[in-house]
């Protein structure tokens, strides 16, 4: 059975003419650059759309979006790291810049320790001492009389009773320890500045020659052995070892800062 249509009735176009008529659109515009002449602009719009839709562009649109999302969030840890590594590099520089700072202020402190304690040994060294502490003279220098071969008094009596600790006066090395004629017992020191004291009527003597000795260091303990009356120290200082090279044992003394 045939059948026929009415005059003057022409059915819808589907829906894939629509989209094949679309797609010519797209191509016709595509290759003239006319784009007024092919159809009115809504609907030229919407056939970009569809042809847009149908051609897979909006699929590269929406990768291209995600790549330039993901290009900036790579950028922006990229920049993260680069300021955490630049944090860590300043805060390893600080931390050994303190380090430093604390080591040099160690290494000063010690360095300035070490010099005052060089200084401090230093003028102990250098320091002189009365030969009996708290003692006092009770026989000056050149004193007159009977009892000296020379006719005077050669040194200084300090006052000590027997068994008194008698000290070196200075630094020096020991260059006569024993006994000494009419001195007794008795010790000789070269001092460090070249100058000699001596030390006699000792009833011991704690030095032997050669021996190094500190300013206050025991040398022997006072007595009365040799041309003594009774117990006490005789000093003398010289200009050298020899006898008759005698000076004036209080002036010596108070030369090197001893008050006597």
């Amino acid at each position: 059975m045939a059948f026929t249509r009415a005059t003057g009735k022409h059915r819808a176009p589907s829906r894939l003419s629509r989209k094949s008529a679309h797609v010519a659109g797209v191509a016709a515009i595509a290759t003239t650059g006319v784009i007024g002449t092919l159809a009115s602009p809504a609907l030229a719009a919407d056939a970009d759309v569809r042809a847009l839709e149908d051609t897979g562009l909006n699929q590269a649109v929406i990768t291209d979006t995600l790549a330039e999302t993901v290009d900036a969030q790579a950028e922006a840890q990229e920049r993260e790291a680069e300021e955490a590594a630049a944090r860590a590099a300043a805060q390893a520089k600080a931390e050994a810049e303190a380090k430093r700072k604390a080591e040099a202020r160690v290494k000063a402190a010690r360095e300035a320790e070490e010099r005052a304690a060089r200084e401090a040994e230093r003028k102990r060294l250098n320091s002189f001492t009365l030969p009996v502490a708290g003692s006092y003279v009770s026989t000056g220098y050149q004193t007159g009389g009977a009892m000296w071969s020379s006719g005077s008094h050669t040194g200084v009596d300090f006052h000590a009773p027997s068994g008194s600790t008698v000290v070196a006066v200075g630094l020096g090395t020991v260059v006569e320890a024993g006994w000494g004629g009419a001195y007794g017992n008795n010790v000789v020191i070269r001092m460090a500045d070249g100058t000699y004291t001596q030390y006699g009527h000792l009833s011991s003597v704690s030095v032997s020659v050669g021996e190094r000795v500190m300013p206050g260091q025991r040398i022997g303990l006072s007595g009365s052995t040799g041309n003594s009356s009774g117990p006490h120290l005789h000093f003398e200082a010289r200009t050298s070892a020899e006898y008759g090279s005698d000076i004036d044992p209080v002036a010596y003394l108070r030369s090197h800062g001893v008050n006597v």
